[in-house]
């Protein structure tokens, strides 16, 4: 039996890989890496982690549910203990033998009624044959760049290119963004740099990591509220623990709570209102020396960072077998492709407070799935045809998310493990 070929060695590489094996089904992972760890693994040559990168969901809420991070690793662990953590778990459930690492796909393409996989391994071309292709290669690795109007002749980079703070040594820094890492790195740049100015053209929810005590992500949940009431409810507390962003010199937000990711981090605030770190308007055009903006103020710098995301890549692969669409492909729960049965785009899903095991949870439906449709279960037919029916229907639970790039995979939490626990309970018992 031709093996399923499994595209990354990250979160979702590795619970891919444990749950196809675990059904029986041969599989065969693929991982550029001389190990596993995917983003986690600082060292990987497609890795964008920095020194002190942390997670910035809790651990709890983080973990997968059946393999728990040990009691004394930290409750936001810094990257080195999260690959530890998944080291560990790629040893625990025997992950290693079935992966090639060192090895980069260059190409998939169907193949009669499979697909072609070519890559390189140490060096080497090779090519296998397999029954079917699960994409889980992560979402953070191809960086999105800005684009200017004018000529720096400074320093230029994007935060994939930030290893650490002696980059602002002495130095006047711009930051373009507000996103997680950007306020990551902006709180790290103030014990290095000269200056720090930071470019925030639209409004964020901002969060503290902990709560009389506890981390942020742990409250409330309890009681499921309607959505709409909750973006109320949740919006109304953010407000009285952190205050309005405009108190802060920042834009407030025009639209409601989760509606785009919010930005957690205790820290950020603090800087901004003692002055560390001065809040700029969006860029007119950019000059010799810094840059203009459009309030007609002028900075002068010596490097401008761009914290400006990532854009979905799948490069060894035709966007058309994804049915791409605008930012992003339009699949069925986020994984499955109407053009094809075995093809499957692992992890890419966002929403607050899903975890690794909302990730573990896409990795047992797809396997279910397969084994059905290696036992040419009617279910595994009826399932395609809901695919191709529903492939452009989203489990946003009514939100209104915001029209950006990296919105457009987002889904609603609780919605989208009942879609998941739904579709995978209409496959029927399998072997």
């Amino acid at each position: 039996m031709r093996p399923y070929a499994v595209i990354g060695a990250g979160p979702m590489g590795l619970c891919t890989v444990r749950r196809l094996a675990g059904l029986g089904l041969p599989v065969v992972g693929f991982e550029t890496h001389n190990d596993v760890g995917g983003l986690w693994a600082i060292d990987s040559p497609t890795s964008t982690m920095y020194d002190s990168a942390h997670l910035i969901s809790s651990k709890r809420m983080t973990e997968f549910s059946d393999f728990p991070m040990r009691d004394e690793v930290a409750i936001y662990p810094r990257h080195d203990e999260v690959n530890q953590y998944l080291c560990d778990y790629a040893e625990h459930f025997d992950l290693y033998r079935h992966y090639r690492f060192n090895t980069r796909v260059e190409r998939v393409e169907p193949s009669g009624d499979g697909w072609r996989v070519d890559y390189c391994r140490n060096g080497r071309p090779e090519t296998l044959e397999c029954a079917g292709v699960l994409l889980a290669n992560g979402t953070l690795h191809q960086p999105r760049r800005a684009e200017f109007d004018g000529d720096f002749h400074g320093e230029r980079l994007h935060s994939a290119d930030y290893r650490n703070a002696d980059l602002f040594a002495g130095k006047r820094v711009l930051i373009v963004g507000c996103g997680n890492s950007a306020c990551d790195i902006a709180v790290d740049a103030v014990h290095r740099a000269t200056s720090v100015d930071m470019v925030v053209r639209r409004g964020y929810y901002f969060l503290p990591k902990f709560v009389a005590g506890v981390p942020t992500d742990t409250l409330g949940g309890k009681i499921r509220l309607p959505n709409r009431l909750k973006q109320w409810v949740d919006g109304g507390l953010v407000r009285l623990i952190s205050g309005k962003p405009s108190q802060f010199g920042l834009p407030d937000p025009d639209y409601r709570m989760y509606e785009s990711h919010p930005v957690v981090n205790s820290l950020f605030l603090h800087h901004i209102g003692h002055g560390d770190i001065r809040v700029r308007p969006a860029i007119d055009r950019l000059t010799a020396t810094g840059a203009l903006f459009n309030d007609d103020s002028v900075g002068t710098y010596d490097l401008i960072l761009e914290a400006t995301g990532y854009e979905l890549s799948y490069p060894f692969i035709d966007a058309q077998h994804l049915n791409w669409q605008g930012d992003a492909p339009s699949l069925y729960l986020n994984m499955f492709t109407p053009h094809f049965d075995n093809l499957f785009v692992m992890g890419m899903v966002e929403a607050s407070g899903l975890g690794w095991q909302g990730r573990d949870d896409q990795a047992q439906l797809v396997a279910r799935f397969i084994l059905a449709r290696e036992e040419v279960a009617p279910s595994a037919k009826r399932f395609m045809d809901r695919v191709r029916r529903h492939c452009d229907r989203r489990v946003d639970g009514g939100m209104d998310y915001l029209k950006l790039a990296r919105m457009a995979y987002y889904v609603h939490k609780a919605d989208y493990l009942k879609a998941l626990r739904r579709a995978s309970d209409s496959l029927g018992w399998v072997n």
